[in-house]
């Protein structure tokens, strides 16, 4: 009951609500080549990565589609998650999605990071569209790099909604490809704002310039396979960091591939995906709570 009264104090569960409206590369694919690096092939989809356990099944949740801001087509809705039983404002996390979009599988990761104490809100980069193969999530994903503008609106609407209307104290980002792309972009945008930052095999920035800006904790999780995201330009991102004296940690997996995190993806490894898992929430932990 006293989550419930919290949810709606913040405006989070009221149908309708409206908060107001608040030079980028392009971003990686899942199982496909960075458009800078045509060495990787992409990947068919797998209906299998929907099916992910769940964790902690016992922590109940509130959960709900909600509206967190607009853009020129109306509203911008994605899917927010809390433990039904929390008592006061919990720090927030967005939730940045592969390419495939919005799909079950995001939802369902975003109730493992809700269970373990947080409210988290999942955006919609696609405005309510999926994909199911590759031909499908590469149009989607020609369309957002083609509007970089609207994704960094996107992101930054999420953030205020936290702030503002969930009255998060600290505000984290966490993504995956594309997701993970777009939470490295979310930290140099909002250097100042953003308190966590975790990316799991998205592409990665070496300018010294832009990387100097970056004054949260920050991690980076990737396969040493991933022709999409080649290791000597993760590697080249880790030493930039550390020579920056950057409160940042890069992992690089022996004989993990793009896409190793989710359970029923063709390069899904579990040794790799619960050390990531693990090191996320430490991360998370770090730069939201303690």
């Amino acid at each position: 009951m006293r989550a419930a009264l919290y949810l709606v104090a913040a405006g989070l569960l009221i149908a309708g609500c409206q908060p107001p409206s608040s030079s980028d590369t392009a971003v990686p694919e899942q199982g496909a080549p960075i458009a800078t690096e045509p060495n990787g092939a992409p990947l068919a989809n797998d209906p299998s990565l929907d099916d992910e356990p769940e964790s902690n099944p016992l922590i109940g949740l509130l959960e709900q589609d909600i509206p967190y801001g607009e853009d020129a087509d109306g509203n911008l809705v994605g899917f927010l998650a809390v433990p039904e039983d929390a008592a006061e404002p919990l720090p927030g996390v967005i939730v940045l999605h592969e390419w495939w979009g919005l799909t079950p599988a995001i939802r369902e990761v975003s109730r493992r990071i809700a269970r373990e104490g947080y409210i988290v809100l999942a955006v919609d980069l696609y405005g309510g569209r999926t994909a199911e193969a590759v031909p499908e999530a590469q149009v989607l994903l020609r369309e957002l790099v083609e509007a970089p503008e609207q994704v960094r609106s996107n992101i930054r609407q999420a953030y205020t909604y936290l702030e503002r209307y969930a009255l998060a104290p600290r505000i984290g980002s966490i993504g995956w490809d594309l997701g993970a792309r777009w939470t490295l972009q979310a930290a140099l945008m909002m250097p100042d704002q953003l308190d966590a930052a975790v990316m799991f095999y998205g592409s990665v920035e070496t300018d010294e310039a832009l990387l100097e800006t970056l004054d949260m904790p920050l991690l980076g999780l990737f396969g040493e396979q991933d022709a999409s995201v080649p290791i000597n330009g993760v590697q080249a991102f880790r030493d930039m960091l550390a020579r920056l004296g950057k409160p940042a940690e890069v992992r690089i997996y022996s004989g993990a591939d793009h896409g190793f995190f989710f359970p029923g993806d063709p390069n899904y490894s579990p040794i790799a995906a619960d050390d990531a898992w693990l090191r996320s929430l430490t991360l998370l932990q770090s730069g939201l709570k303690d």
